[in-house]
């Protein structure tokens, strides 16, 4: 796709990002590449301090393909120098650095998974210790010399911190440095990254300045809202879709997104176009597509990214029968929960996001329960009907929760 006219170039590329700095320039350097044949260089970091990914990592990686489907050089770099500070974007406290170990444990899980998406034949993979174990105690004066306090603390973790009087390691200040210096070291022509990395990014572009390069474009991808359509997407809250996750858990949990939200999916978590997307969302809007259906081809969609297609498509089938037909699924989540009323259940069990929503969902006949073994759903009236002691299987919707009373 390298030979598509510039126009074409930008406008496949900028889907998906929430900013580029600067656009111009990025056009420049393509149009600079189609003449020359030279292919842009395109860094992304990853610090490699969780083994598993979840499709929140994946908007980052799509843009990468997106770079890697145009014939430019995609550079996965993993920070085992990095890694050994720990990454203070959005930490209230200092990160444990990982061990070297751990580091290299972490690195090789990454590299089976990224190339789910990433062609690995055309994806340079580097270790940025490579750079960074060699620099010398000079080297790292004179690296610290480039950027001040102040600048530093412009940077919105630390300024809070700061101002609430919460440590801040000196060790820490030499993260954004360290990875801006990564870009002098591979001769950055553009650095990908979350939009929570604007400043590491724009460090990058200073020190490339400071070091007679040209300074690297920086292009960033909004934060994935988690299935609560709230909280950006993550483990420890819940409410996330990893990517080695069977297909019917990736199916159950895709379908429970929210209408508004799974337009947003099929922005940042597809390859569909945007005047596609449109069409979709006219056609949903005007009644004549099922945002059912839109969002069962997002769900298989994104599935067969992961999983072989077969495997997405039985998955959808699945769902249909178990929602159509109410056959309730075999491997349900069990929960404990402490209020036997079923409002304040389905609050405890994660089928309702508030009292309210709960209360709506039991008086619109949208909430069943299946007791003591039994298949046969009862559909309940009452937010504040009670559940008696026992094992429960409960029906929110089109969402299922094995609970324990």
């Amino acid at each position: 796709m390298g030979f598509l006219p510039v126009d074409q170039q930008l406008a496949y590329l900028r889907k998906g990002f929430s900013e580029i700095i600067r656009e111009q320039d990025l056009r420049e350097r393509l149009e600079k590449s189609r003449a020359t044949g030279r292919p842009l260089r395109v860094k992304t970091g990853f610090d490699p301090t969780a083994p598993d990914l979840h499709l929140g990592h994946t908007v980052l990686l799509r843009k990468m393909k997106h770079f890697q489907d145009l014939g430019h050089t995609v550079i996965f770099l993993i920070g085992d120098g990095t890694g050994l500070i720990g990454d203070p974007t959005g930490r209230n406290l200092t990160r444990p650095p990982l061990t070297p170990e751990e580091i290299a444990q972490n690195a090789e899980t990454y590299k089976a998974q990224v190339f789910k998406i990433l062609d690995k034949s055309k994806t340079e993979v580097r270790f940025n210790n490579e750079w960074l174990g060699k620099l010398s105690f000079q080297d790292l004066v004179r690296l610290a010399s480039k950027y001040t306090v102040a600048r530093i603390l412009e940077r919105d973790d630390f300024s809070k911190r700061y101002k609430e009087g919460t440590p801040i390691s000196i060790h820490e200040f030499l993260y954004p440095l360290a990875q801006g210096y990564d870009s002098v070291a591979l001769e950055a022509d553009v650095e990908l990254g979350g939009s929570d990395q604007k400043f590491n990014l724009l460090v990058g572009r200073e020190l490339q300045r400071d070091y007679g390069q040209l300074p690297q474009i920086v292009a960033t991808v909004p934060l994935l809202e988690g299935l609560d359509g709230i909280e950006k997407m993550s483990k420890s809250k819940g409410n996330y879709v990893g990517i080695y996750e069977e297909a019917g858990v990736m199916m159950k949990k895709l379908m429970s997104i929210s209408d508004s939200l799974m337009w947003r999916y099929f922005e940042l978590l597809t390859d569909v176009q945007l005047d596609e997307i449109s069409v979709l969302k006219r056609g949903a809007t005007s009644g004549k597509l099922n945002p059912r259906d839109i969002k069962l081809d997002l769900a298989e969609r994104i599935i067969a990214d992961f999983h072989p297609a077969e495997e997405a498509s039985a998955a959808r089938a699945q769902w249909i029968a178990e929602v159509s037909q109410h056959q309730i699924p075999e491997d349900l989540e069990s929960v404990p929960v402490t209020d036997a009323r079923i409002n304040k259940i389905l609050v405890q069990s994660g089928l309702a996001p508030s009292g309210a929503e709960a209360d709506r969902l039991v008086k619109s006949g949208a909430v069943a329960v299946a007791s003591n073994g039994s298949n046969d759903m009862e559909t309940l009236k009452l937010p504040t009907h009670r559940l008696e002691p026992g094992t429960h299987i409960v029906r929110a919707g089109k969402r299922w929760k094995k609970v324990t009373v």
